[in-house]
């Protein structure tokens, strides 16, 4: 099975770069066997339906405007962004995301499963760390992510 875990964001507006910097976490902390892809896909949104098309379980990490704390993480699934429950969009990339599902389930490239892991920010302030709640947030997210493959999947994904 293809994996692709794709992290969204704005490195230059602090919390806005969160997925960003949980990808780098992930590649950090852990091994990866070449099934799961990590892809720091910055801001392109739309830009990386091609990534979403070649995968068949995909989890997509980015910052969300929704009701609740900042810190607060939200998980949508494919279900979510197609029947429009996704909170509303913070940056231009969030908007590509639901765009380039919409474009990979016209074309019948979609996969079945898709994931949002979504926090709710601090700061967009420009800057390029995470406050402190994200930076834990961020640990938490990539140490959830990876104990989610290896019950689905049985990968042992050793810590480096």
């Amino acid at each position: 099975m293809k994996i692709l875990i794709l992290g969204a964001g704005n490195l230059l507006l602090s919390d806005e770069g969160f997925g960003v910097h949980v990808i780098r976490c992930l590649e950090q902390n852990y091994a990866f066997p070449d099934s799961v892809e990590l892809f720091d896909a910055g801001t392109m949104g739309i830009m990386s339906t091609h990534k979403i098309e070649e995968s068949e379980l995909v989890y997509i990490v980015d910052v969300v405007v929704a009701d609740g704390e900042p810190g607060a993480v939200f998980r949508y699934s494919k279900d979510d962004f197609m029947l429009n429950r996704v909170p509303v969009k913070l940056s231009p990339h969030q908007a590509g995301v639901q765009e380039m599902l919409l474009v990979s389930e016209m074309r019948g490239r979609c996969p079945d499963e898709i994931y949002l892991l979504g926090v709710i920010p601090v700061s967009t302030e420009p800057g390029s760390a995470l406050s402190p709640l994200l930076e834990q947030r961020c640990r938490e997210v990539a140490g959830a992510l990876v104990t989610e493959l290896r019950c689905r999947t049985g990968l042992s994904l050793p810590a480096r």
